[in-house]
Order: C-alpha cells, then sequence, then structure tokens
C-alpha cells in the first residue's frame, strides 16, 4: 500500500475553492458533514426577513422532523457569525415550529476564544460546530469535518426555561381543545398506573408531575393540528409497534435515549 502525504489547503482567499463551492460539495452530498447518513439538502441561500441568506437548510430522513439550519464562514470564526447564525436558527424554528431545528456552524479555524463564546449557548440553544479541513491528495481535494462542539440540550426533567408556569387556558389558546383532549387520553392512561401522576403546564411543554415532583417520563408539545410526545423508553421493536399501533410515528433518537413521536389531528 502507497503512502503520500496530504497538504492543507485554505479556502478563504484560494482562486478557485470560495465559500460557494463549498457549500455546493455539501449540498450535494449533505453526509459528509457526519452528522447522519439520510441528511438531504432541503434548500439553499433561502432569504431571511431582514437578515440576509441561509446558507442551508438540511433535513433528515423522509418523515423525520429534524432540520438543520447550516451556515458557513471561511477562515476563521468571529462573533458576527455567531450572530447570524443564531438569528436563522430563530426564524426558521419560529416559521416551522413542527420540527426539531439545530443550528450548525461551519468554519476552516475555530478558535479558542470563538469556542468559549459558542460555549455559552450551548445548553439553550441546540448548536453544533463543524471545523472543515480541505486536504490536497495528488489531484484530488479531499473535504474534512471535524465536530469541535456537539449538540447539547436542556433536559426536560427541568423547569421550564422561562421559569413561568401556564395554565391549562393559556395551552387551549396556543393549541386546540381537540389536542389537549389526545393529552387527556394520554394522562388517563398514566394514571392507571399511578393515581397520583398530574399534568404540570409549563409555557414550553405539558409535562408531569407526581406528588409535586416533576417526574417527565413524558412530555407533551401540543399544537394546533397535532401533538408531539417525548417518551423515555428502550429502543425496541415492540415497543416500536405499540407507538405505532396508538396511531403515533415515531423516531428515536439514540443519543438521547427517547423516542419523539407525533399525531396529527384531523379536524371535523
Amino acid at each position: 500500500m502507497k503512502f503520500t502525504k496530504a497538504e492543507r489547503v485554505f479556502m478563504r482567499g484560494h482562486p478557485e475553492v470560495n465559500e460557494r463551492w463549498l457549500q455546493d460539495r455539501i449540498g450535494e452530498d449533505p453526509a459528509i458533514l457526519g452528522l447522519g447518513k439520510d441528511l438531504v439538502l432541503l434548500n439553499k441561500e433561502i432569504i431571511q426577513p431582514k437578515a440576509g441568506r441561509l446558507d442551508l437548510l438540511l433535513g433528515g430522513s423522509p418523515g423525520s422532523s429534524q432540520r438543520y439550519e447550516v451556515e458557513i464562514q471561511l477562515g476563521r470564526t468571529d462573533e458576527s457569525h455567531i450572530i447570524r447564525t443564531l438569528e436563522y436558527w430563530d426564524i426558521e424554528r419560529k416559521r416551522y415550529p413542527q420540527y426539531d431545528h439545530t443550528a450548525v456552524i461551519v468554519a476552516e479555524d475555530v478558535t479558542s476564544r470563538f469556542l468559549n463564546v459558542i460555549s455559552l449557548f450551548n445548553g439553550f440553544i441546540p448548536l453544533i460546530n463543524l471545523q472543515v479541513a480541505a486536504l490536497q491528495v495528488t489531484d484530488y481535494l479531499v473535504l474534512q469535518f471535524t465536530k469541535v462542539l456537539d449538540q447539547v440540550q436542556l433536559g426536560v426533567d427541568e423547569v421550564d426555561p422561562d421559569g413561568q408556569p401556564a395554565s391549562r387556558a393559556d395551552w387551549e389558546q396556543r393549541s386546540s381543545r381537540e389536542v389537549l383532549a389526545i393529552v387527556d387520553d394520554f394522562h388517563s392512561i398514566i394514571k392507571e398506573l399511578d393515581q397520583a401522576f398530574e399534568l404540570k403546564y409549563n409555557k414550553q411543554f405539558i409535562a408531569l408531575a407526581r406528588n409535586g415532583k416533576p417526574d417527565n417520563f413524558v412530555v407533551f408539545q401540543p399544537r394546533k393540528q397535532w401533538l408531539r410526545v417525548g417518551l423515555a423508553l428502550t429502543q425496541s421493536d415492540d415497543n416500536t409497534a405499540a407507538l405505532e399501533r396508538a396511531g403515533l410515528k415515531p423516531e428515536y433518537d439514540p443519543k438521547w435515549h427517547r423516542y419523539g413521536a407525533h399525531r396529527r389531528i384531523r379536524h371535523s
């Protein structure tokens, strides 16, 4: 087997390789980012209201609720790039609240200061930072993506992020009585196991409490026409089949060891 040394090529300022070139390569095969082999390109250069253009919007496999807002920067990272990325992520999550959105920053040179700034957001905003290196091997250019900051989210077992409770009436305005009726059905099933479980209405989700203490092995995120349910279950064929029989479309997240399932409501 022959060996050859790869040479690092810096794309910023390169006469042939630029940000648009990198954007096109990712768009052709989003799996090269290392965020999932089933990633697909949904759109690119998306005009944002009064906020420029989002480089890439990626989605998971068909039926997946996951979306990635990807921003690319060649050369060193800077603070304006963080703000732009988070702004685009916030616009997209508000525009399409039925999806799970993650901000992704792709940069050539991730400085320690920049990493420290990003770390302040991580845990409150689902954020991933990838460092990209272009390596020349003979006549070929190879792209290498390294995850320097992984996605960290607040656990659903914590208190509501805003620290403020909500009421049933609040959720009836934000969602619908039909969707909340399904939440009640779930709650009734849970109470058959233990009468001490009660619904706890938070601003971001509806959780469970047992004897006044949070016990969120199930959380609910009602919307106008659909309900998302998060369940702390071990992945198995039996559990997946049981969720499907309940009229849900389950997806298992191995990182968080939790099922996410949707149920759409058909209004008469």
